[in-house]
């Protein structure tokens, strides 16, 4: 082989590893994820954040998860090998070892834990970090081969992102920044089991207990119209209280009418259809519309309410008064 063959090989090789490591982090889920963080430091009563911590957060953040994710391929790389849908990931094709993805995501989940603590500050730092454990403990070790609830509550995991992007800007969690949790926890069961619906075949070669192979495919859909039922007054409770506007308020009840739309329809529909994967489909939308609407919401020069005032839950050591609710700059 000539020397500039050789060469081309090996920056295909390289090329190669570095296409796997990223697909080792699902950068596709990511990118939901860092909506759900970056949406809320548009809403706080801090103000505007600034474009260099709107990027530290998303660096911190797509690390957090990224490490995560390769963490929970590490630990599920037996039963990705069962699934049609995860067998070419790296680890099972065997283009990556098992323990070089646990080190990456170990690594890059520690030098997330230090951009958050370095540029952002403490308290988004160890919420980040909570939300990696609690997906690699509660859901990935735990609860996903043990558990029919497996997804209500190892989902919790996807709804830390808002606490992350709030606290950012804030240096604390008060009352807006859980209703922002609730409406994540409450949409994961019905969109994760539109999925499993689909799957249920590929869930069952695995021995996974998911909703639609322990209870059946009915039950699973009435499941899913109660946890819908209610995230729709969720959703709307950001108006109700004052953290957003009008613009959210309709653009939330028109987005969870149509949810609710798709789950009455399955619901009557007999076995597994194509409206399930609509249904799959579209929630993924409706999420990322929901916090883009709330970040909207602020530059609407109408229906804006008088802001709560804040009930801190938790904020940062050393931090005595957080940014109080009607700081002069929030002119927005």
């Amino acid at each position: 082989m000539s020397n500039a063959a050789s060469a081309e090989a090996a920056i295909a090789q390289r090329q190669s590893l570095v296409a796997d490591l990223v697909t080792l982090t699902k950068p596709r889920i990511i990118s939901l994820l860092l909506v759900t963080t970056v949406a809320p430091m548009f809403i706080t009563p801090a103000g505007m954040p600034s474009l260099g911590l709107v990027g530290w957060v998303v660096l911190g953040g797509y690390l957090m998860a990224g490490g995560a994710n390769a963490i929970n391929m590490w630990f599920d790389r037996d039963i990705d090998d069962l699934m049609a849908r995860t067998r070419l990931r790296p680890i099972p094709s065997g283009r990556i070892t098992a323990t070089a993805a646990l080190l990456f995501g170990m690594g890059i989940a520690l030098l997330a834990f230090l951009v958050f603590w370095s540029f952002v500050n403490p308290i988004s730092a160890w919420l980040a970090l909570g939300g990696l454990l609690f997906y690699v403990v509660i859901y990935t070790v735990w609860l996903k081969r043990s558990s029919p609830q497996n997804i209500v509550i190892g989902g919790a995991a996807g709804a830390f992102p808002p606490l992350v992007g709030w606290a950012a800007m804030t240096g604390s969690v008060d009352l807006g920044a859980i209703y922002l949790f609730a409406i994540v926890f409450f949409w994961t069961p019905p969109h994760f089991w539109a999925l499993a619906l689909n799957k249920t075949g590929d869930y069952g070669r695995a021995g996974i207990p998911m909703m639609p192979n322990i209870h059946g495919v009915v039950e699973t859909k009435r499941q899913m119209l109660l946890y819908t039922l209610m995230l729709i007054p969720l959703t709307i409770m950001p108006t109700v209280i004052g953290l957003s506007g009008l613009f959210y308020g309709v653009a939330a009840s028109l987005l969870g009418l149509r949810f609710l739309q798709l789950c009455w329809r399955i619901l009557h529909e007999d076995g597994v259809t194509g409206t399930t994967w609509r249904l799959y489909k579209f929630s993924l939308l409706y999420l990322a519309l929901i916090f883009v609407a709330m970040a909207v919401d602020r530059w609407v020069p109408f229906g804006q309410p008088d802001r709560p005032v804040r009930q801190v839950i938790l904020a940062n050591p050393g931090d005595s008064a957080p940014p109080d609710a009607a700081a002069p700059h929030e002119d927005h």
